[in-house]
């Protein structure tokens, strides 16, 4: 069973009191965008085998949106972060890369 910890009330939650929100860390395309860049936004997903940042809801608990770093193979979870972070945090990716070197996603490593 999965189990996160909420980064705004500190709950350790397991996966039936969150909701699954999909990728973390994407480039929001709005009405002036091309048609390409648009599809791409709305349909093109990363689903890696390994690291993957992804976005939770707490929805039985605080409700607040947060972001969750963990390897899609064995459920390992490198750690929660804020959703307002941009990118994740320095102590994660380094905890990713002392689990897992030479792994890579987009531009974090």
């Amino acid at each position: 069973m999965l189990i996160l910890q909420c980064p705004y009330c500190g709950v350790m939650a397991d996966e039936t009191e969150l909701s699954p929100g999909g990728e973390a860390h994407l480039t929001r395309e709005g009405p002036g965008a091309s048609d390409d860049a648009f599809h791409d936004y709305l349909f093109m997903r990363e689903n890696p085998k390994g690291v993957h940042f992804e976005r939770w809801r707490h929805a039985y608990g605080c409700g607040k949106w947060f972001h969750a770093a963990r390897c899609t193979t064995t459920l390992q979870v490198f750690g929660t972060y804020k959703a307002q972070t941009t990118e994740p945090p320095k102590d994660i990716r380094d905890r990713i890369t002392k689990a897992r070197p030479g792994w890579t996603w987009r531009d974090y490593a």
